[in-house]
């Protein structure tokens, strides 16, 4: 096991520059602890142009693995909570999302709302794979598109 852990971590660090950084800070970002990951991208980028779309695809499985877990949570909170007091508020969106079913997850990008977004969608049972899809195009896109906003801006 420690093998195949110590392969895994040497491939994510090829070449050396800190993929494995932006894959671990990715993966925590997309849980519902408060954390960024778009600065870590950045930087690596910034340091080593020629790592846009390995850091892009990096931070991008990180993140829809972090979505995952989070979905996976939110399923088994499901099975522990028997009944859950609803507001007018937590009604409605629930309704929004059940109505919206697997494409909901397209916004687990989303400042704030995306990684809780991931959890509810384990919540209610939605098919994990197309979940899993949707958040992975939702957070490809965002990673593309403000690392190339950062990198015009900064560059």
């Amino acid at each position: 096991m420690d093998a195949w852990l110590d392969a895994l971590l040497a491939l994510l660090a090829l070449p050396k520059y800190g993929l494995s950084t932006v894959f671990v800070v990715s993966f925590v970002s997309a849980t519902l602890l408060p954390m960024g990951s778009e600065p870590a991208v950045f930087g690596l980028v910034k340091l080593n142009p020629q790592l846009f779309w390995p850091a892009i695809a990096v931070a991008t499985v990180g993140n829809t693995l972090g979505g995952a877990f989070s979905w996976w949570l939110g399923l088994a909170s499901h099975r522990v909570v028997e009944r859950y007091q609803h507001s007018s508020h937590h009604l409605r969106a629930l309704v929004w999302l059940e109505r919206l079913g697997p494409r909901a997850c397209l916004l687990a990008w989303l400042p704030v709302v995306g990684d809780p977004l991931c959890a509810l969608a384990g919540w209610l049972k939605l098919p994990f794979w197309p979940c899993l899809a949707y958040m992975a195009v939702g957070k490809l896109a965002r990673y593309v598109v403000m690392t190339v906003v950062l990198m015009g801006a900064f560059g």
